[in-house]
């Protein structure tokens, strides 16, 4: 009993011990209770000879002495033969039970302590840490596969076990599980989904092998990280240069966009003034950014719009004439133009918007369709083309130096007009300059034309 709860003290709330050496109870008992069965016959056993290599030292070199474990015959009793053959009888008896009781019990201590050894060998101390968290225990595990599916330990995919599943475990084997955990990192505007081991935001940063000195952190790095995992926004520090008013500025800055590290190099933008690439963009390591200082203006510009002209056939005015009914007006468009200086720079102007204010009018002119006439009796039969050829070298649209007299005969104006012709003499068709010169000479003569007059005789 004793022994029991020795054994029991010591594996704890195991199996049965019998069962892992391959006794079962039944096969336990059954050599306990060997005795109930037929009698052992202890004379049948062989016996082993100890040969003539065992001689105590103390032995006599005289007659020989029994040998080591031979029963001694008894002294002989005078006069009593049976009283001693009853004696004999009953010590054989006693020996004959002894060995009877004593033989399974021998048998069960053999199998205990080979059971035992047994169970020892495949008992292992090990250390299993899980999330940070150890304690020492004691496993019949092969490996660390099975350890892990003993001690109710489910890993993923993302999870770190060291050593691998499958090693083979050994007494003192230490064994550790790192969970995975979800990180949706947000790193200097790039977003991602990691995995990390790291139970702190710090750890996991430097798992990532992210800088942090100098880096914004959107949560303290002390912070721990639950299986559920995070979402963390991360800049880390980046040295910038600004370009502005003719000065270079560089800073070392974990601002978020371009504006915030011009700011953060003591510059203001006011007013239209930008920057050379987004403001609202993320600042990047080494970038230079230039500041464009504006002013603007606005400039309004008025162009007039051509008028169209308009043609009526009049059967009233002799051909080649045309009499203008109704002058034309041009109207006016109005242009707003956008004037802008960038660091002192004026630009091209933008146009921001037109519009009409006024619409031009049409211009309506008569076109004479009548034929004219070209004969005047008493003037038909003069010399015409010799005096065009003295007056104006035979061309009419010719003008005088001082542009007073024009075309074929050299009208001015006044009298070309008092003859009935329309507008400029120089403008009007060669034949009907001939017939307006045919009027002028029946009404004046050829004193008309005092240096040329004579040719119409000609």
């Amino acid at each position: 009993m004793e022994s029991d709860e020795r054994s029991a003290r010591f594996w704890g709330p195991d199996p049965d011990p019998l069962e892992r050496v391959g006794v079962s109870r039944t096969q336990f008992e059954t050599f306990a209770t060997h005795e109930t069965h037929a009698p052992y016959d202890v004379h049948s056993a062989p016996t082993l000879a100890y040969g003539d290599t065992y001689r105590p030292a103390h032995e006599p070199t005289g007659p020989a002495l029994p040998r080591q474990g031979a029963p001694r015959a008894p002294a002989p009793v005078p006069g009593d033969g049976r009283a001693a053959r009853r004696r004999r009888e009953r010590c054989a008896g006693r020996a004959d039970g002894s060995l009877r009781r004593l033989l399974p019990r021998a048998l069960v201590v053999a199998f205990l302590a080979g059971g035992t050894t047994a169970f020892v060998a495949k008992d292992k101390a090990v250390e299993l840490t899980v999330d940070g968290t150890p304690r020492t225990l004691h496993t019949f595990a092969d490996d660390v596969t099975e350890l892990l599916a003993r001690e109710g330990v489910e890993v993923g995919a993302h999870d770190v076990i060291v050593p691998a599943p499958g090693t083979p475990l050994t007494s003192g084997e230490e064994v550790s599980v790192r969970y995975g955990r979800p990180v949706l990192l947000t790193l200097d505007g790039h977003r991602r989904q990691v995995w990390t081991t790291a139970e702190t935001v710090a750890g996991a940063l430097r798992q990532l092998g992210v800088r942090t000195e100098g880096a914004y952190l959107s949560t303290e790095g002390s912070r721990r990280i639950g299986r559920e995992g995070l979402a963390l926004n991360v800049r880390t520090e980046r040295v910038v240069t600004v370009m502005a008013d003719g000065r270079a500025r560089t800073v070392r800055t974990n601002a978020a966009t371009v504006r915030e590290a011009v700011e953060e190099a003591g510059v203001t933008l006011r007013g239209q003034d930008t920057t050379s690439v987004p403001a609202t963009g993320f600042p990047r390591d080494g970038q230079t950014v230039t500041v464009l200082r504006i002013t603007g203006s606005q400039e309004v510009h008025e162009d007039p719009i051509p008028f169209d002209v308009r043609r009526a056939e009049d059967a009233t005015l002799y051909r080649g004439t045309e009499v203008v009914e109704q002058a034309g007006r041009p109207g006016l468009r109005r242009t707003t133009y956008a004037l802008r200086t960038v660091n002192g720079v004026r630009e091209k102007p933008r146009r921001l918007h037109t519009e009409v204010v006024r619409e031009p009018s049409p211009q309506i002119v008569r076109v004479g369709t009548r034929a004219r006439p070209t004969s005047v009796r008493g003037a038909d039969h003069l010399n015409w083309q010799g005096l065009a050829a003295c007056e104006s070298g035979g061309r009419p649209d010719a003008v005088d130096p001082s542009g007073t007299y024009g075309g074929l005969y050299q009208f001015d104006t006044h009298t070309w007009q008092s003859l009935g012709g329309e507008g400029r003499p120089q403008d009007a068709p060669a034949s009907e300059q001939t017939y307006r010169a045919k009027k002028l000479y029946v009404r004046s003569g050829a004193d008309s034309w005092p240096h040329c007059g004579a040719r119409l005789q000609g």
